[in-house]
């Protein structure tokens, strides 16, 4: 349990800064003079590094200590936000939370396979699983408030101060009590895999970011647009070649292990958007200040709170398939009131909205990870929980950088009311479709014939000569060339 709580320490400071920079945003827009792009960037250049590096971190930590790296990644996320609370320009913060994000991919992925292999029973993990999305909860409730408050008393910069007490309470607690694990058999390090993860992900943020501005049809765009697609096949046709991929694609024949990675795309995708669309919408519309628009989201964050760790008591009882259908209709209909019926001109509507939002975020954490390594391998447990961390990613990346360009679009007259309502109408309806996504995937991927193919999956990868001590490097090596 300790271990535990210390794990969460690393979790509370990663979402507690990404909840108070959204509520900063309209103060660091004014102060840095940025534009909604520029907004944009100050969130997906963090998401953008995170998703990228977050499976070489998991694999890295698999192979020379998970403690090790764990620890590397709370002096470069502490420095990297004390960077940031010094920035004197939008460029110098935006690459200031680069470097948070490098120090912040040593973090969630690796706490996330220490937990699996400290609570090796399926029923204690699943339920500890839970109160680690209960921290996300609690994240969301304390982020927009303590943010705000922060923000309307000191300035923007002091919602990064709070890292450091935290950051480095955390780095000295698992210095002294977390043990050092690692996997039995190393994973090689696989450049090629990475650098192909970066440029597609990359240039896909970068062409939806910009498009807007530059034109959707115009050379540049186009032209990382295609290198996004081309980063894609090659990522295809490289990694299944290696012994000791980035990306083992035979995790993907798992069709519940595929559907938490399309649902962590899609409801994470929901809460960049609607985060960023709620934000401005409350202080550049509604008038209100960073601490009172913090006030407004606090319904939502404390349904994430309470619920985050009964859905992870369902999940060890019942199993993922409840949680994902309430998590899916829940964020539909939330995205359909904002969508069809304009719910957030009206306070009493616009909290409905929220609850329901909150409902369905607060259920779908403990199945997507909780999917993503039950029944894979410990010596992958390090891999598995990096990709479903960079799935999560990958959708609030794309969430804001999507319902950004369609706002950015569609803004005729910045600053007006009716303007803006019009404007994010169709980023509410993108919100509505990540719902729907949730709910279809979430029923497709939890029945019992999908659950055959993640125990046929679970054997593939099982690595039994690794697993025995005499194993020696010929052993190893050969249970590398066929992929055992």
């Amino acid at each position: 349990m300790l271990v535990l709580a210390i794990c969460c320490m690393s979790l509370l400071i990663v979402s507690l800064d990404t909840t108070a920079l959204n509520v900063a945003l309209p103060a660091m827009r004014r102060e840095l003079d940025a534009s909604v792009a520029g907004m944009q960037w100050t969130i997906d250049a963090y998401t953008l590094v995170l998703a990228s590096l977050l499976m070489l971190a998991g694999s890295t930590a698999d192979r020379i200590g998970r403690r090790r790296v764990f620890m590397a990644g709370l002096v470069l996320f502490t420095l990297g936000s004390a960077l940031c609370s010094l920035a004197p320009n939008l460029e110098a913060l935006v690459a200031f939370r680069m470097v948070q994000a490098v120090g912040g991919s040593m973090l969630n992925p690796v706490a996330m396979s220490i937990i699996t292999n400290t609570f090796t029973d399926p029923r204690e993990r699943a339920r500890a699983i839970g109160v680690w999305g209960g921290v996300v909860g609690i994240s969301m409730a304390a982020g927009p408030v303590v943010g705000g408050g922060l923000v309307d008393s000191v300035g923007w910069r002091s919602i990064f101060w709070v890292n450091l007490p935290v950051g480095i309470a955390a780095l000295l607690l698992t210095w002294r009590y977390v043990p050092e694990s690692r996997a039995h058999r190393a994973r090689r390090p696989d450049p090629v895999g990475q650098l192909l993860v970066i440029t597609l992900l990359g240039s896909l943020t970068y062409a939806i970011i910009e498009a807007p501005q530059k034109g959707w049809g115009s050379t540049e765009i186009l032209l990382f647009a295609s290198l996004a697609a081309a980063a894609l096949a090659g990522l295809l046709v490289y990694e299944p070649r290696r012994a000791d991929p980035l990306i083992d694609l035979r995790f993907f024949r798992s069709v519940p292990f595929s559907g938490a990675t399309v649902i962590a795309v899609s409801a994470f995708a929901a809460l960049g958007g609607f985060l960023f669309l709620n934000t401005l919408y409350l202080q550049d519309v509604r008038g209100l200040s960073a601490f009172e628009a913090g006030l407004y989201t606090l319904p939502m964050a404390a349904v994430v709170c309470v619920l985050s760790p009964l859905s992870g008591r369902l999940v060890a009882s019942r199993g993922p398939r409840i949680p994902l259908l309430v998590a899916g209709g829940s964020m539909a209909v939330s995205g359909l009131m904002l969508a069809a019926f304009d719910a957030e001109t009206g306070t009493v509507s616009m909290f409905a909205a929220y609850v329901l939002f909150g409902l369905g975020f607060g259920s779908v954490n403990a199945p997507i990870t909780n999917t993503a390594v039950s029944g894979m391998p410990r010596s992958q447990a390090g891999v598995a929980a990096a990709v479903a961390s960079t799935s999560r990613q990958i959708g609030q990346t794309l969430g804001v950088a999507v319902i950004g360009a369609v706002l950015a679009a569609g803004m005729a007259h910045p600053g007006a009311a009716d303007g803006f309502v019009a404007a994010s109408r169709p980023g509410w309806w993108i919100v509505t479709g990540c719902g729907f996504c949730v709910l279809l995937v979430g029923a497709l991927s939890s029945g019992r014939r999908a659950r055959d193919t993640a125990r046929r999956t679970a054997e593939r990868l099982a690595e039994p000569v690794a697993d025995a001590p005499a194993a020696g490097p010929t052993a190893q090596s050969s249970a590398a060339r066929t992929g055992s």
